[in-house]
Order: C-alpha cells, then structure tokens, then sequence
C-alpha cells in the first residue's frame, strides 16, 4: 500500500477472499449498505425546523442567489494545481533535490506564477518541498529510515484502531467499502501510482472515520500522505508491489466481513511490516 521504494522482492498478491473463512453455507455474507432514515422528523432534523427545499413561508420572499465571487474561482485553480503538483511528487516528475520556480511550474500548467506559488507553500508546510529564496522550491530528499519511521508510527495508530473495528463493526457496514478496495486494484493494474496513492488514502480514511474519532482520521491520513513521496533514489514502485498492496485491500475486507479476527490480524500487520520495505 505504500509507494516509497520498490521492494527487493514482491510479495505474493493475496486472492479476495483466500484468508476468509466462509461461513457453513459456503456463502460470504451480502454486502448490504441500510438505507437512510426517511421521514417528516427526519426531514425537520435535517432543516432545523425550517421549510423545506421547494417551500416557501408564508409573507416570506425569495431571491435569487448572488453570484459567486472571484475569489472562489481563484481558490479552485489553486487547488487543482495543489493536486496536480501532489500527483507529479508521487510520480516522481518532481525530482527529489531538484529547484522547480514558480513561472516555470506555471507554464507548464497553463496558469500564472500566483497559484503554483501558492500551492506550493502549502507543500512546504506538509514538508513535501523546503522554500528556496530567490530561486524556488526544492523537493525534499528522503531516506528509507524516514520511510520506515512513517510505517512504524502509522502501524501504532491504525493497527489497534482496525483490530478494535474488527471486533464492533457490522459486516454491511464493511461492504460499503468494497467499490474504495476495488478502485486500489483498478489504479495497481494499470500501474497508475497517483492514481493508486489517491485510491489507497482514501479505503484507509474510510476505514478509520468508522472510528468516529475526526483527530485520528486527519494525522493518519497527514502520515500516509507523507509516506508516499518517493525517496532521493532509487527505482519507482513496480506495478506488481501496487498489485500485491492492492490484493490485501480486498483481502482485509473478506476478513472483516468473516469476523476472522485472527486473518485480520495478521493482514495489518503484515500490510504495515510491508510499508518499510
């Protein structure tokens, strides 16, 4: 699931559902989200108490919306670049210890110096790149005993909140996450990294937010987002490490909707042994 370096040797991709044990029938359980509660107390929650979309109170007149402000547009463009800039780190067309300018950047986008300069202060609070003055933004250089200090931390925050998950959480509520798993396996089979880093965070956030605790969600995700740059050398993640991470996605998945907390176990454990390689 991690993208820092490639590892010396691939480990074998885990087939959905080859460390689920199925129940008597032989059938894995039905992946069933509940529907949304529905209903006029839902519907007066929902609105504080206030009509409706479409209704309109009684001597109460109605106005078009203003238009948006520039600013709004602006902040879009920044952020479009912010992700394109993320994408390009991951992909390694932002070298570690190279000094990319903002113009420069700019032009390669289509867009003026403001929102790359922008966007790229922003990856300097992240530590992504160091503030050059008068030159740029140098990609910052990391090693693998950064790399492994990411996967120690992240494995001693996800790991206990997974096994405590595993134990409370029902089995639809883990079949809601199975189109999140697949996109993983969709983005590793083509070999599309950013794509895959995009995907990976994201089956990782969803996992953690059914802890309910929004702190914990924001500093892993802060974490895994940090251990997917690539480091100063070294080749790029092979298309078979993605595919191998991507298959312990499902895996997990199987497990948890099996309540096979033993399988769970050694999955995590092994996913996050895994990110330091």
């Amino acid at each position: 699931m991690e993208q820092g370096s490639a590892r010396e040797g691939v480990r074998p991709a885990y087939a959905p559902g080859a460390f689920s044990r199925a129940p008597a029938d032989g059938r894995m359980p039905e992946c069933r989200v509940p529907e949304q509660a529905r209903g006029e107390q839902a519907g007066a929650e929902r609105t504080g108490g206030r009509p409706a979309d479409g209704e309109q109170a009684r001597g109460e007149h109605t106005h078009s919306e203003p238009p948006a402000p520039r600013a709004v547009q602006r902040h879009s463009v920044r952020g479009q670049i912010l992700e394109a800039l993320r994408a390009a780190l991951v992909d390694g067309e932002l070298v570690p210890g190279q000094v990319y300018s903002a113009p420069a950047l700019g032009a390669r986008f289509g867009v003026s110096a403001t929102p790359v300069r922008e966007a790229m202060q922003r990856l300097a609070v992240e530590g992504a790149v160091e503030v050059v003055p008068n030159r740029g933004f140098r990609v910052s250089e990391r090693g693998p005993r950064e790399l492994a200090e990411l996967a120690e931390v992240r494995a001693l925050i996800e790991v206990p909140v997974m096994m405590g998950l595993a134990r409370t959480v029902p089995a639809h509520r883990w079949c809601g996450l199975r189109p999140l798993a697949e996109a993983t396996v969709t983005a590793a089979a083509v070999g599309d990294r950013a794509a895959y880093a995009e995907s990976d965070r994201a089956f990782h956030r969803a996992v953690l937010m059914l802890s309910g605790n929004e702190q914990l969600v924001a500093v892993a995700d802060e974490l895994h987002r940090r251990s997917q740059w690539p480091l100063v050398s070294g080749p790029a993640t092979r298309r078979a490490d993605l595919l191998a991470d991507a298959s312990e996605h499902t895996a997990l998945l199987d497990a948890l909707v099996s309540q096979d907390l033993a399988v769970v176990q050694a999955l995590v454990r092994e996913h996050f042994a895994g990110a330091d390689r």
